[in-house]
């Protein structure tokens, strides 16, 4: 049995499905959720880009509730969905809109936007004069791939189908959990869930800071470290495969206590 024991914060269906997997590895794990995914009403604007899906020469898909809802949100209004040029940061993603038979692209090595950038199939979308590229996500979010593909020559949309909010715990809840569990690491997948993770945690951060903390990307590590954590771990990837491949190539902290 690992000695690790990570508290997980995705939203709630994703975690679970992160602490099985954690779990069959021999590690434990406590699932709070920190990002709750709302559907938005879509406006006449998005709506637009949503009719008008056969302009674009590439998709991408930052998610699979992004996945889920497009789909959803074009089946309901019977639009039709372009069956090429579709292209995912990860293969959980593409899973959901290879159900749905739609040709799908994701790097085999490497969960974030430089390794997608890498892809051939996208590379050969980009090397069309002037193509349209549609990125599908939430509300907000990083802009750095849509501002390298404006680099590449392409032009970029945005249809925003969800928010991320933050659930509501009482005041110190976070580190009551961490304590009673006796919790030594904490999980976060994206720079707005760490900003939840800082926004739940309040005037306790500074003794949640010692702990490990998991994050996603470089850009998500440098965010944690100016922000005062101890001990960032990059695990080059968002998926539960990168992150139980970080969990097992670090030590865990001695035994914290049942106090920080």
């Amino acid at each position: 049995m690992s000695p690790w024991r990570l508290l997980l914060t995705r939203p709630a269906e994703e975690c679970a499905a992160l602490a099985h997997t954690l779990g069959q590895a021999g590690i434990a794990s406590s699932c709070m959720p920190l990002l709750a995914i709302e559907p938005v009403m879509l406006q006449p604007p998005q709506l637009a880009l949503l009719k008008g899906l056969s302009t674009y020469q590439g998709f991408i898909v930052v998610s699979k509730p992004a996945a889920r809802l497009l789909l959803a949100a074009a089946a309901q209004r019977q639009l039709p969905v372009p069956m090429q040029g579709w292209f995912t940061v990860g293969a959980a993603t593409a899973a959901v809109l290879q159900d749905a038979q739609l040709d799908v692209s994701f790097p085999a090595c490497g969960d974030d936007s430089e390794a997608l950038l890498e892809l051939p199939a996208l590379q050969q979308v980009l090397a069309n004069a002037g193509p349209r590229i549609l990125i599908v996500r939430g509300v907000g979010g990083r802009e750095l791939l849509a501002e390298r593909l404006a680099q590449l020559g392409a032009t970029v949309d945005y249809l925003e189908l969800y928010r991320r909010d933050l659930p509501s715990y009482p005041a110190g809840y976070l580190l009551h959990r961490i304590e009673a569990e006796r919790l030594n690491g904490l999980v976060v997948s994206s720079g707005q869930g760490f900003e939840h993770l800082q926004q739940q945690a309040g005037s306790q951060w500074p003794q949640l800071a010692r702990l490990p903390v998991f994050v996603p990307s470089p850009r998500v590590a440098e965010q944690a470290r100016a922000a005062g954590a101890q001990h960032v771990v990059d695990c080059r990837g968002a998926s539960a495969a990168a992150l139980l491949a970080a969990v097992q190539r670090s030590a865990a902290p001695a035994d914290p206590g049942a106090k920080l």
